[in-house]
């Protein structure tokens, strides 16, 4: 079997499939060893204690699945048409989610696409006297594997001062998936870093989360505190997340590259109907149910119910003062501990900016338009 010609029939089967783009790499990660040591040394993980296990399988991919020699590195475009993130952060009365998460989740959608890619080249080696099945196993976030590392030796892209991926006709704006297989194809070469001198996403973070080139502090990272963080968040941190409520993309919208990057073509990635309206208020007043049945199939789902609330409670208390939103943040107290300390400091925010007129004088006219006829 001629492995060149093989390979460029995956990269052609990865595009039909949907992929955008498809590298080939070996599973050689030790140039990395020292670096992740270091990081982790320095507590930059956070709270994130899963990143300090499996050290060897991050470096040594194969562990994951033996017998691997070959990692199968594909990119997946998620920018939604009509993303409005410039009238979304300037909009401090509505919740700015991070552009990935506000569609469909990802993970299985990926997964059953690189299942699909697996199968191609199944059915093409079963054909094939000289080989068995093919020995393959897909990863999306599913295991400890070193995603951007290994896209970049397969020629993905080059990692960027803020730590993420970039493609030079791309930008940063998609997810990342891996096929690791037991065939001896050919290899690509790595990307040229072509991030230069741009400082651009370094100087941008609101929490300084960027702390030298290519590393960054997760627990000052905004996607960190909103998404894998369910604790009470310090109150400098807090104010800097301005309406950013699950995950930020400051980092990705000052990028010279992105101005490159294509839409995506999938409609699972675009806006769903029930984050139409991300007015703060509207979001807050959801119950459980609601959060539950509103974001079947979305990532958000799994920051549950409770950080939901806290993470809307912190955006609320960084916009403007309403007699609404101090009626809404107070009947959410009792719910739980760490939520109650968040909105007694939205709370207070809020109380600073209140106008000089009466807040008693306030609840008696709402008190009194509540009991008022519809039409009156």
């Amino acid at each position: 079997m001629d492995l060149c010609q093989l390979a460029e029939k995956i990269k052609l089967w990865g595009q039909e499939i949907g992929f955008q783009q498809v590298g080939i790499t070996d599973t050689d990660l030790s140039d990395h060893d020292q670096g992740l040591k270091n990081w982790l040394e320095k507590g930059y993980h956070g709270d994130m204690s899963w990143m300090e296990r499996n050290h060897d399988k991050r470096i040594h991919p194969e562990e994951l699945h033996p017998g691997a020699i070959r990692v199968i590195s594909v990119r997946l475009d998620y920018l939604p048409p009509q993303a409005g993130f410039a009238s979304n952060l300037q909009d401090t009365a509505s919740a700015y989610i991070s552009r990935y998460a506000l569609g469909r989740d990802y993970h299985k959608l990926m997964r059953n696409k690189l299942k699909q890619l697996g199968q191609h080249i199944e059915a093409e080696l079963n054909s094939n006297p000289e080989y068995q099945a093919l020995n393959y196993r897909p990863f999306v976030d599913s295991a400890p594997v070193l995603e951007r590392p290994l896209a970049e030796k397969a020629g993905l892209g080059w990692r960027g001062k803020h730590s993420l991926l970039l493609n030079k006709d791309a930008g940063s704006w998609f997810f990342l998936g891996e096929l690791l297989i037991a065939l001896p194809l050919p290899i690509d070469s790595p990307s040229d870093d072509n991030c230069g001198k741009c400082t651009a996403c370094l100087t941008s973070c609101p929490t300084g989360a960027i702390v030298e080139e290519g590393v960054v502090d997760a627990r000052r990272c905004i996607s960190y505190l909103t998404i894998e963080y369910d604790g009470v968040i310090d109150e400098q941190l807090s104010s800097a997340m301005g309406n950013r409520i699950y995950g930020c993309d400051d980092c990705q919208l000052v990028c010279p590259h992105n101005r490159m990057a294509s839409l995506t073509k999938m409609g699972d990635f675009h806006r769903r109907d029930t984050l139409s309206d991300s007015n703060f208020l509207t979001l807050l007043s959801w119950s459980e149910q609601q959060f539950l049945k509103n974001f079947e199939g979305s990532a958000i789902r799994r920051i549950g119910y409770l950080q939901w609330l806290r993470n809307l409670t912190i955006g609320i208390g960084n916009g403007p003062y309403s007699f609404e939103a101090i009626e809404a943040l107070e009947s959410r107290l009792g719910l739980g501990e760490v939520l109650d300390v968040h909105i007694q400091q939205a709370l207070q925010k809020l109380h600073i900016q209140r106008p000089s007129r009466s807040t008693k004088k306030e609840r008696l006219i709402r008190i009194i338009q509540k009991g008022l006829p519809r039409d009156a």
